[in-house]
């Protein structure tokens, strides 16, 4: 692919750009100009038989295709693209987990419109009739008011956690209580400072002097007495706990982590939640504290068993020191991964917690994963309406890392603040990847073949090319045209200064696409004739004013496995 590697010298004035074609032919695979001169579709009705008429918001009638409905294209992004133009989209996708704060049809219009591209569904917490109603609302804004928001279900695994506080929504643990926590079963309410633990195994287990963490370290106790099926504690370090919160127990400095070990990654309540999720069309399925490839290979067949063509695409959560040890061969198994750190934070030193983080943001780059960052990147904006400068800094270094996406816990899901949390998250994003493209970072990074075919080798080789061509030539968009996620998913791993829009004439491959760092989604009816494809973009995304005559783009296929640099006419 030398010939591909050519175009990066090539200083074209916009004015002048000519279109040029890459495709293989036979051995060799020629750069050369398109013979055929351009032939732009004439914006009325009578021009091409897919297109119609239809106002614009100048009130003048132009021409759009026929098959593209309104709801294809998001109309939150189509609102920043009109606003702020195509490179000063963001880039840095957002994730919302959905709680009792944000559970209404308008609360989640709200996030919404602040820039939620997935709804996150924690089975933690709600039963599925809940669960399937914030799935439905989430659905009907998306084809009412034309949004493209994902779902995503994230299993509860099996490591030890609290119960349900007996309906509390939230307990104080102050310092110096004795609290107790037992395997027992309670009627509700509960007995005064009495937590109930889901592990059979728990009292056995523990030793007087183990310090046992809640969430990860938002609380912590000293195991100072058992008795029979109860633990007393006493609480070292005050903290907010919630239900269901996770439970870890340390010991001489180190993770009690055997019977951790020992539990099955998916329970018997995650298959039959993963039966609802398959059952409702979730976009992606989350799967908690992962140990091992084998369990992602085992889910992706059984959905592939049970939802013949399912786009539901398998993201590894990373939180256990489990999934550190087999860290590389669970990422190349999944769809992507989560950097679950709260748990996570409890289970390593929390000084290594901003290393490992990196460390798996840059494998997931490298072969092609997308990453999402989450777990109390804002936490005080459950209770505040502003975040602290220091976490402010944390979104800012994920960003800067270049993550595909951040995600919002608690703060979405019951805190005071949900909308302006989600402000904050998109704010930052903005401000850090202005600056990165105004400094001109260009990135270095030498990524990794992920290729295993010939011709997959082709697209990978296409779209690195395209990316170090976006930057060279200041293109104001690439246009990617995919019946699947694979060539937008490499074009996005490649993270090219300019925005991309992804076109594809699937529903759920667009919402799973709304992922991927970048990635600007759209669903389009398209044909194999890349001019065709062309012609009805330009009318389609002028008449929005998403593009204006004479930008600069590139245009990419998987298709036929084609790039062209074009103005817009």
């Amino acid at each position: 692919m030398a010939a591909a590697h050519s175009l990066l010298h090539l200083a074209v004035p916009k004015s002048l750009a000519p279109t040029f074609t890459l495709s293989p032919l036979g051995a060799a695979h020629r750069l050369l100009p398109s013979l055929r001169p351009q032939r732009m579709v004439a914006s009325c009705s009578s021009a091409h038989p897919d297109l119609a008429a239809f106002p614009n918001p100048n009130g003048l009638l132009v021409a759009e295709p026929a098959a593209v409905t309104p709801t294809d294209i998001d109309v939150a992004t189509e609102a920043e693209l009109r606003e702020n133009g195509s490179r000063s989209t963001r880039r840095t996708k957002l994730v919302c987990t959905v709680g009792p704060a944000t559970c209404g049809p308008s609360e989640l219009e709200a996030l919404a419109v602040g820039g939620m591209n997935v709804a996150r569904l924690n089975m933690c917490h709600g039963d599925r009739d809940w669960h399937q109603k914030v799935i439905s609302s989430v659905r009907r804004l998306n084809e009412e008011k034309g949004y493209a928001v994902a779902v995503m279900m994230d299993t509860e695994g099996s490591e030890i956690h609290m119960g349900d506080l007996g309906g509390a929504p939230a307990a104080k643990a102050e310092d110096g209580e004795i609290w107790i926590f037992s395997v027992r079963s309670f009627e509700v309410p509960l007995p005064e400072l009495t937590v109930h633990v889901n592990y059979e195994g728990f009292a056995e287990d523990v030793r007087v002097g183990d310090d046992l963490l809640v969430d990860g370290g938002m609380a912590r106790f000293e195991v100072v007495e058992k008795l029979g099926p109860d633990v007393k504690c006493r609480c070292t370090d005050p903290g907010l706990l919630l239900p269901r919160a996770n439970l870890t127990f340390w010991r001489d400095g180190s993770v009690v982590r055997a019977k951790n070990a020992m539990l099955p990654t998916i329970t018997s309540k995650d298959w039959l939640d993963i039966d609802f999720g398959i059952a409702e069309g979730v976009d992606f399925i989350a799967v908690s504290f992962v140990k091992s490839a084998e369990v992602i290979n085992h889910l992706k067949s059984y959905i592939a068993a049970r939802s013949r063509g399912s786009d539901i695409a398998v993201i590894a959560k990373i939180e256990s020191i489990d999934s550190l040890t087999n860290l590389e061969e669970i990422i190349r198994a999944s769809d992507g991964a989560m950097v679950a750190r709260g748990d996570l934070g409890a289970q390593i030193p929390l000084e290594q917690v901003p290393s490992i983080q990196q460390k798996i943001v840059k494998l997931c780059r490298q072969l092609n994963k997308p990453v999402i960052v989450a777990s109390q990147l804002l936490e005080s904006m459950i209770e505040y309406p502003i975040p602290t400068r220091a976490e402010v800094a944390d979104v800012s270094e994920a960003v800067h890392q270049r993550a595909d996406a951040l995600m919002l816990s608690g703060e979405s899901a019951m805190g005071r603040y949900p909308d302006k949390a989600l402000s904050v998250l998109s704010n930052v994003s903005l401000r850090i990847e202005r600056w990165w493209r105004e400094e001109k970072h260009h990135e270095p990074l030498e990524l990794e073949d992920v290729s295993s075919s010939f011709s997959d080798k082709i697209s990978e080789e296409i779209c690195i090319s395209a990316a170090k061509m976006a930057n060279k030539l200041e293109v104001d968009a690439v246009f990617v045209y995919t019946k699947g996620v694979h060539m937008a998913s490499l074009l996005s791993r490649c993270r090219p200064d300019c925005p991309i829009f992804a076109f594809t004439n699937s529903t759920s491959v667009r919402r799973r696409l709304n992922l991927q760092w970048g990635l600007i989604p759209f669903r389009l009816t398209f044909s194999d004739d890349m001019e065709s494809n062309l012609n009805r973009t330009f009318s389609l995304l002028k008449a929005r004013g998403m593009i204006k005559s004479g930008d600069l783009v590139i245009a990419l296929s998987d298709m036929l496995q084609s790039i062209q640099v074009m103005n817009v006419p």
